[in-house]
Parts: structure tokens; sequence; C-alpha cells
């Protein structure tokens, strides 16, 4: 028996499970149906039903499947002629078509004898861009479990649109394995197993000797060491895709397994914990032994990445965050997916609406970020430019240049678009950076952060940007003050000031601020209403969004306190008054005047001149 693996004490907590197998495992050499581990598969997942876990199968194999039928079907109806002249490949539509009726009626038959029932769901590419059928699915995945159903999902090749090359900037899954880690995230399973024709990811080739089996992937330490062998013998995957698959989950939060079907009992076997496999885990490397990948190791990477980055022409760096901005344009319908994804999750776990509006990339938004890299890509170069210049003495010039810092850990919360500003700057200003985002965003931000990655040139490294996915990570990155040279937190004061007590490291922060706007009496009133709307009800969420109105005591008597008021209420803004403005308006009693709303409500006061709206900004703006 296999020993029990400590690392993989998450799974005593595991109840929902995607298993998806493979084109190789379900089909023998020839193209038949693999009979055997088929039943063997279907044995695990009525063991596992029985158990009470719930089960979802992704299962490639229908277009092996439905060729091998329509060979036989083509032989049986043509002439010796027929057989002389070249052979045309079968249309691989026509053969999902018949290959998933015959795959189908085979799970069927197998969970049958086993007491089971089993429930065909076939999917395309576009299925997904609606957020009525994802949530439609969700609906009837869950009522399917409730009833012990096992659900059976394959992607309905028989009439997909996507065509060679399947994996591009337009899709949102490309193969069975994206398919099955999309539905991992989706259904909020607690563990996605990949079954494949190896015992898991290999170092090389499988059937080359010198590879080694990886037990535990860390990304960062593996992802340029590793070389596949071919793809897989009848589907579009292979091990590169499972790989891809795997890292696109766990990054996200579900653990993956990557693990042979041609055992008769792996499934169960991971189950148990037991050493089999490669695991896929978003907190992989703090499982490692000294010497694997660790916070310094991710911190020492940076750096050694930002000296080569610091090293090239300003054009090739310039270069970079063209790239990508063209990389974020191109895949922006992924992007808008994970993030809604993010955004129901969020609602689901009833995060204060506050918190949802900065955690959304509303419509424009992608574009405007790739407009705004643009930009910076094309400013005056950042580094080297004199700043000041000192002659000590005959001869001896001083000169005070700009420079990188180094390696940033930039800490910040909700906001998704935070990340691509964030590592468009480090970029352009030749820095080396670690991001930890909010966990009510790591979709959105594990999705950007690999096409920012991904746009970085080879000879610079994807390990430039880091990503920190654990919070359990950062108090061991804030003892780095030998590699990391400064943090920055963007949040609350609390954050900020818990990072301060916690770090040598010299740290870039800020305190709390109310973003006040004053009326006079002598303001021209339609000037005054466009700017007072534009500043509370153009980004709520945003730090420097309006939160208190102060106006001049004579505009009480004119009427232009009552326009303000008007005009905002009008624009959906709740308004609560401060000591003064309350009673005389009406309005509710402000909590206090250092409360940030970050939504649409905000305070009105009133004031006896431009002199006391200074006093009180003095006061309470900080």
């Amino acid at each position: 028996m296999a020993a029990i693996d400590p690392t993989r004490g998450f799974l005593k907590d595991v109840k929902r499970i995607v298993i998806k197998v493979g084109t190789a495992v379900v089909t023998r050499e020839d193209g038949r149906l693999a009979l055997g581990r088929l039943g063997a598969l279907c044995e695990q997942i009525q063991t596992l039903n029985t158990q009470g876990f719930e089960v979802i199968l992704v299962s490639s194999g229908a277009v092996g499947a439905g060729r091998q039928r329509l060979r036989y079907r083509k032989l049986v109806h043509s002439s010796f002629a027929d057989l002389q002249k070249p052979q045309v490949e079968l249309d691989g539509k026509a053969c999902a078509a018949v290959g998933q009726n015959g795959l189908m009626a085979l799970y069927d038959t197998l969970f049958s004898q086993l007491d089971v029932t089993s429930a065909q769901l076939l999917v395309t590419d576009n299925d997904f861009r609606s957020p009525e059928f994802r949530k439609q699915l969700t609906e009837t995945v869950d009522s399917l479990l409730s009833y012990k159903v096992i659900p059976v999902f394959n992607e309905n090749d028989a009439v997909s649109t996507r065509r060679a090359p399947y994996e591009d900037s337009s899709g949102i899954f490309w193969d069975n394995d994206s398919l099955a880690a999309l539905l991992a995230l989706e259904l909020k399973a607690d563990l996605l197993v990949l079954l494949s024709d190896v015992d898991g990811l290999y170092s090389g080739p499988p059937s080359d000797p010198q590879s080694k089996l990886i037990h535990t992937y860390v990304k960062e330490k593996l992802e340029n060491t590793i070389t596949f062998g071919d793809k897989s013998r009848l589907g579009r995957g292979g091990m590169t895709a499972k790989v891809k698959a795997a890292v696109y989950a766990s990054q996200a939060g579900i653990p993956v397994i990557i693990t042979s079907g041609f055992a008769g009992d792996n499934i169960v076997k991971v189950l148990q914990g037991q050493h089999i496999g490669t695991l896929f885990h978003q907190d992989a490397h703090t499982w490692l032994s000294n010497g694997e990948l660790n916070a310094r190791d991710m911190a020492g990477a940076a750096r050694e990445s930002s000296r080569r980055l610091q090293a090239m022409p300003v054009k090739d760096r310039s270069k970079i965050l063209l790239d990508i901005a063209d990389a974020l344009e191109a895949n922006e319908k992924v992007i808008v997916y994970e993030n809604e994804a993010d955004v129901i999750n969020a609602k689901d776990a009833g995060y204060e609406a506050s918190l949802v509006s900065r955690l959304a990339l509303k419509s424009g938004k992608i574009s405007g970020l790739a407009k705004s890299i643009r930009v910076l890509a094309n400013m005056e170069e950042p580094i080297g430019q004199v700043l000041k210049r000192t002659e000590l003495s005959d001869g001896l010039i001083l000169d005070k240049t700009s420079s990188p810092l180094g390696v940033l850990l930039v800490i910040f919360e909700s906001r998704p678009e935070a990340l691509v500003q964030i590592a468009s700057l480090a970029i352009r200003t030749g820095n080396g950076l670690l991001l930890k985002g909010g966990k009510e965003a790591r979709r959105s931000n594990a999705i950007l952060h690999k096409i920012i990655t991904s746009a970085i040139p080879e000879k610079v490294g994807e390990g430039l940007i880091g990503l920190v996915t654990s919070r359990d990570e950062i108090p061991e990155l804030l003892k780095l003050d030998d590699v990391i040279d400064l943090v920055i937190p963007r949040g609350s004061n609390k954050l900020v000031s818990q990072i301060k007590s916690s770090t040598k490291i010299p740290v870039l922060g800020h305190a709390d601020g109310i973003c006040h706007v004053f009326v006079d009496k002598s303001a021209d009133m339609e000037m005054a209403k466009n700017i007072v709307v534009d500043a509370k009800t153009d980004y709520p969420a945003a730090c420097n969004a309006m939160e208190t109105l102060l106006v001049h005591k004579d505009l009480m008597e004119n009427g232009g306190v009552n326009e303000l008021l008007i005009e905002l209420q009008t624009k959906g803004v709740s308004i609560n008054g401060g000591p003064r403005a309350s009673p005389m308006l009406n309005l509710p009693a402000a909590p206090s005047f250092h409360h940030e709303y970050s939504s649409l409500t905000c305070t009105i006061e009133i004031v006896d001149d431009v002199h006391a709206a200074i006093d009180h900004i003095h006061k309470h703006g900080r």
C-alpha cells in the first residue's frame, strides 16, 4: 500500500470532485472503447457516490469512438473500387455525433449495473458566455447531485464552431482538460482529478529513463524545466493541456491531481491521501523541503529578473508594455469571464456592495487599461535621469540620478485593475515585483498575472512578477529585508499599520483620508452641480470619491443647497447630514465626519465661510 502523504491533509475536507478521463484512458490503441478501464472507473465512482462524495465526470473519447464506428460503416458500404481511391479523413463532427451516443450508452449501461444513474450534459465554448446559462448549469448540477446522479460532461464537438488552432485568445475553454478546470471553478468543486495514461507529470517524456515523476508541481520552479512528449494519441490535449488546466485551476484555489487512469483504484487512493500522481496546489511551495522554492526564492527570482530588465534598451522595455497592452485586449473575453465569476462569488459570500463594486471590471475597463499602458510605454524614460548636479570642487561633479528601487512587495485589496497598473509601472521603472491581491479577486488576479507574465520575454523571465496566492506567505516575505527593498500596502489603515509593525523593510503607506468638496456662495451653481455629482457618482467605491460636501451657509437662503441635494438624489445618492445640516434639512444624522462610505452615500454640512471649510477639512480630512 502506498504511503499516506502528509501534504494532502486537505483531502479530508473534500466533498465535491470533478474527474476528467482522457481519450487515451477511454480508448484502446486500436481506437475501440476500453471496456475494462471504463468499468473500473465506474466502479470507483460508485464507491465514492456511496461514501457521500459528489462526483462530476468529464469524459473525452467520443470523437475516437465515433471514428472507429464510422470507419467500419464506410468500409461496409464501400465497393472494391472505392477502397482503391485515396481515403479522405472522416469528418470530426460526424465522428463526435456518433461517438457521443455510443459513449454515453456505455456509461449508462455500466452505471446501471452498479445501481447508479448518470446524466449527459453537452456544452460548447459559447454556452459559457451567458451568465444565465452558467446560473442554470449550476442549478441543474446541484439538483442532479442531490439525487446522487452522476453528471457526465463532454464538449459538444458535433456542433462546436471552434476550429484549429483550438487554443486562442477568443476561447473560454479549448479541450476537455480546460473544460474540466472551468467546471471545477464554476461548480465550486473541492478537488479536480485528471486521469492520464501515465502516473503523473514527469520531468521529461515518461519513456525516457532519466525522467522522474514530480509529486508536487510548483509553477515558478518547474514550468521552464519540463520537456513534454507527444500530444494525446487521439484527443486534442496531452500532458501539456493537462498541466495548463491544472495550473489554471490550482492558482484559482482548486487543488488538482494528475494520475493514471490505467490503475483500477487510483481515484480512491487519491482520496485516501496516498502519495500517487502529481499534486497542483496554490500553497504547494510552502510544503517543500529547504532548497525548494519558497518566499526567498520568489523574491530572489524577482531581483534577478529585474536586473536583466534594467539592462535592456529603453525601446525593448517599452515594447514589453506594448505587448502587455495587446495581450490584455486580445484576452478581454477571458478576463471578463473570470472577473464575473469573482463578482458572483463575492455576492454569494455576502460581501458589501462597495467591495463588489471595486471588484468588478466594468465595460471598457480593459481597453482603458491597455490605453493607459501604451501612454506609459511612450513616456519619457524614468531611469537614468539626472535629477540634480552639484560641483563639489573643481572637476568633481556629483550627480543625483533616478534609478530602480529593486524588488517591491505590493499588497492590495479588491481591485484587480490595480494588478495591471502596478505591474506596468514596475516594468517601466525596471523593478521586480511581488503582488498579493485580495482573495475575493483570486480568479481575476490569476488570469491577469498569467497574461502579463506571458508577455515578458524569456531573457527577462516570468519571475520578474510573482503572484503571492496565500496570506500565510506574507509574514515570511516581510522578513526578507535583505531581498525586498520596499513594501507598499494599498488598503485600509488597519492593513497599513499591521504591515508597518511586522517588518524592517521600508513601508510606503498612507493614513485614512476623507475627500471633501466645498461650494462657496459665489460659485457658479451649474458648474458646482456637475463637479459635485461627478465627484460622488463617477466611481463611488474609489478612495478619492467625495464623502463630505461642505456648503456655504448663504446657499441655504438662495436655494443653492436644495439644487445640490436634488441633483445628487436624482443620481441615486443617499444623503446624511452633519450636526448643523441634519436638523435644518431634515436629513438622517451622519455616523461621523470620519466615515468613508465608498458607496452612493455622502454627508453634507453647512459652514460659515471658506475659512471654516478649510478648518473642517484640516480637522476631519485625515
